[in-house]
């Protein structure tokens, strides 16, 4: 089913649970979420160390609870090694790399909108380099 799929009107009478919009949100959603699953999809099975260097401003405890929900919903795979000092790894579970093409078209949208706004300050700045001569 895809987005389009749904009728605008339906989705009033659908509850919460019904929507798979929702249910893709509540389970991506959040700051740090799709990060974690792009750094994945992007770099491959991490520590969580290698992790937490990657994904700037994040903090430990931050990180550990969006790792434990995702693997919670299934989008991410945990292996812990029998090791001292123990060594846990994260890798995108076969339902997380599903998530790779989505990603691939945020990034592309992202990078358009990334060009606008330059493009848009760029001509902010001969705007005002223009108003400062015709002053002077």
């Amino acid at each position: 089913m895809t987005y389009t799929d749904i009728k605008v009107n339906n989705m009033n009478e659908q509850s919460s649970t019904d929507c798979p919009v929702e249910t893709a949100v509540n389970m991506i959603g959040g700051k740090w979420k799709i990060l974690i699953i792009a750094r994945l999809a992007h770099f491959g099975t991490q520590r969580f160390g290698h992790l937490n260097r990657m994904i700037a401003d994040v903090s430990e405890r931050v990180l550990t609870r969006q790792l434990r929900e995702l693997e919670k919903d299934g989008l991410v795979c945990r292996q812990v090694y029998a090791e001292v000092p123990p060594r846990v790894e994260y890798s995108l579970s076969k339902d997380g790399k599903m998530l790779i093409p989505i990603l691939d078209l945020l990034a592309e949208w992202g990078g358009k909108q990334m060009a606008s706004q330059i493009k848009e300050l760029s001509s902010e700045t001969k705007n005002d380099a223009d108003n400062l001569s015709t002053r002077h």
